[in-house]
């Protein structure tokens, strides 16, 4: 059946020159990681420009809480991209198509799974955390919300991951430049005209996010193309599912686990107030946007080296992983170099506040540099789970942004001081643990390893 489709818009990555393929798969997905970003951004900017400082900081702090959940599934999804790819690259497009169908279905079970779980979890959360008074009422709003919303938000993830996969990233960014401004527009329509605060911003988000999901699954089940969705087909075929477990499970429990200890850094950060929060907050907002490239180059990575690895080039796979580190690297260093220059507008951007754009300020210039080598631990870990191998970046990330990032803590703020700048600093002593510990595991693991895919 799936001999008769034609791959229009599906990309080829076993041919060709290395960097260009990196580049022109990573452009589309920085500017479409942008706008994935705006969704949270806009949000703090209206509140924290009509609404207050309160609503600013209960939305910054439920970013951790969301992420906990959405990375998971995006762990799944990254296994599901991965052999999806490997199919692909392998011209297997019979598997490729159960694949996308058994993708489709976990996709609608968890989305359900997780929406009833995230809003359980919302009240509990925020005490867990330790969430001021003043801020507690409006960041159970804003999360029960975005919790109802989040089968849209996960179906449009998954969508975009598996036209990714067969190197198709234009048409999920104008699905998102879409749904952005449309989110922008309400999120505007709802606090200043219909005057609905931080609830206001939250309908607007997953309104959004459920036009981006229909948007999604009306291209994948009318497209002409090898990976099309056939909704008679639908089914949980055991075989591939547990082909994306293996590899999707351990990244989205690395995923959760890490977020989860964010949420202990979040919990330093509430003991110095609401300004220091939504200071906090503002930096987390410009840390996301300078980690746009090494994400977006990182997927790249996933989706060559899965190419690659079905199509059995060894030496095409060393030579993109170490090309697309670099790529990521030189990319961060000047947008790094930019913020630091410019981080007082910077965060400015988010907040009139002189005491809130202070401690932006202050969490930006601390650990801005330190990004590089976060680039070295995400560029690789792609490149490592294009190969198959999750397992190993999961251990090596809980341990470093987990582990070390912990005990860094305690000491710092038992033994040493407990300072602001001294616990934004977690973040930094975490990413260097961490790039260390990864470039020798993939020179001594991989670097002259052959492929043994079985495809």
């Amino acid at each position: 059946m799936s001999s008769i489709r034609q791959k229009a818009s599906a990309k080829d990555m076993t041919a060709g020159n290395i960097i260009f393929l990196l580049i022109q798969f990573s452009v589309p997905l920085i500017i479409g990681n942008l706008f994935q970003m705006m969704y949270n951004t806009v949000d703090s900017l209206v509140v924290g420009n009509f609404v207050g400082k309160e609503a600013l900081a209960a939305v910054g702090s439920t970013t951790m809480i969301i992420n906990m959940l959405v990375f998971f599934f995006n762990g799944v999804s990254i296994g599901a991209g991965v052999v999806i790819s490997r199919y692909y690259g392998a011209k297997k497009y019979d598997s490729l198509h159960t694949a996308v169908e058994t993708t489709i279905f976990v996709t609608l079970v968890c989305g359900v799974l997780f929406t009833v779980i995230g809003i359980l979890l919302v009240r509990p959360m925020l005490i867990f955390m330790s969430t001021p008074e003043d801020v507690m009422d409006s960041a159970t709003v804003y999360l029960k919300i975005y919790f109802a919303g989040m089968l849209g938000l996960l179906v449009y993830n998954m969508g975009s991951g598996i036209l990714r996969a067969v190197g198709d990233t234009k048409r999920p960014l104008m699905f998102l430049i879409f749904t952005s401004v449309v989110n922008a527009v309400l999120d505007l329509l709802f606090v200043i005209v219909f005057h609905a605060g931080i609830a206001g911003v939250a309908y607007a988000t997953i309104i959004a996010q459920f036009i981006s999901a229909g948007m999604i699954l009306v291209l994948l089940t009318r497209t002409k193309d090898v990976y099309y969705l056939s909704w008679k087909d639908l089914k949980c075929d055991v075989s591939v599912l547990k082909q994306i477990f293996t590899i999707g499970l351990p990244t989205g429990v690395q995923s959760v686990i890490t977020a989860f200890s964010n949420i202990f850094v979040q919990s330093y950060i509430n003991s110095f107030g609401s300004a220091c929060m939504a200071g906090w907050s503002c930096y987390n907002k410009l840390d996301m946007f300078i980690m746009l490239p090494m994400q977006s180059v990182a997927q790249a990575a996933t989706t060559f080296v899965g190419q690659n690895v079905g199509a059995g080039k060894e030496d095409r796979v060393n030579k993109g992983t170490v090309q697309a580190v670099t790529l990521a690297v030189g990319i961060t260093a000047v947008i790094a170099a930019f913020l630091f220059v410019f981080a007082s507008p910077a965060n400015g951007i988010f907040t009139d506040d002189d005491g809130v754009v202070r401690y932006g300020v202050l969490f930006l210039k601390t650990n801005v540099f330190f990004m590089l080598f976060n680039c070295v631990n995400h560029t690789l870990a792609g490149a490592l789970r294009g190969r198959g191998d999750s397992a190993g970046p999961m251990v090596i990330m809980i341990l470093n942004f987990v582990v070390v990032r912990q005990i860094y803590l305690f000491i710092m703020t038992h033994f040493i001081s407990n300072t602001e700048r001294l616990v934004g600093l977690s973040y930094p002593v975490g990413w260097t643990a961490c790039c260390i510990v990864e470039v020798a595991y993939f020179y001594l693991r991989w670097k002259k390893k052959a492929i043994r895919s079985g495809y």
